[in-house]
C-alpha cells in the first residue's frame, strides 16, 4: 500500500503559478501511474492530469492542456504538477492518485486505488 501526500496549495492572484508535489510513503511510486484530480465546491471530482509510470507519456484534461505540467522524479518518490497563468477557475482542492495497474492516460477517479487528502487552490481575480 501506499500513502500519498500532497502540498503546495495556497491563495495566488490570477496569473500567477504554483508548483504542487505528491509525496509517496509505503511503496515505491514508480510501480505506479499518477493522476492529478481537483474538486470544486458543487462540482464532481474532475481529471486534471496523470502521468505513466516512467514519466514518458502525460496526458491533459483540455482545460489545463498548455498551462499545467505533469512530471515525476521516482528517485524522490514525487510526482509535480506545476500550475501556471492561474485563474478563478481552477480554485479547487487538488489531489493527487496512484493507479496500480500503471496505465497511461487513466481519466476516471474511480480507476485509482490510492489518494492523497489534498491540497487547496485558491486563485482571486
Amino acid at each position: 500500500q501506499v500513502q500519498l501526500v500532497e502540498s503546495g496549495g495556497g491563495l495566488v492572484q490570477a496569473g500567477d503559478s504554483l508548483r504542487l508535489s505528491c509525496v509517496a510513503s509505503g511503496r515505491t511510486l514508480s510501480t505506479y501511474a499518477v493522476g492529478w484530480f481537483r474538486q470544486a465546491p458543487g462540482k464532481d471530482r474532475e481529471f486534471v492530469a496523470t502521468i505513466s509510470q516512467t514519466g514518458w507519456i502525460a496526458n491533459y484534461a483540455d482545460s489545463v492542456k498548455g498551462r499545467f505540467t505533469i512530471s515525476r522524479d521516482n528517485n524522490k518518490n514525487t510526482v509535480y504538477l506545476q500550475l501556471n497563468s492561474l485563474n478563478p477557475e481552477d480554485t479547487a482542492v487538488y489531489y493527487c492518485a496512484a493507479e496500480v495497474g500503471g496505465r497511461a492516460n487513466v481519466r476516471s477517479a474511480y480507476d485509482y486505488d490510492y489518494w492523497g487528502q489534498g491540497t487547496q487552490v485558491t486563485v482571486s481575480s
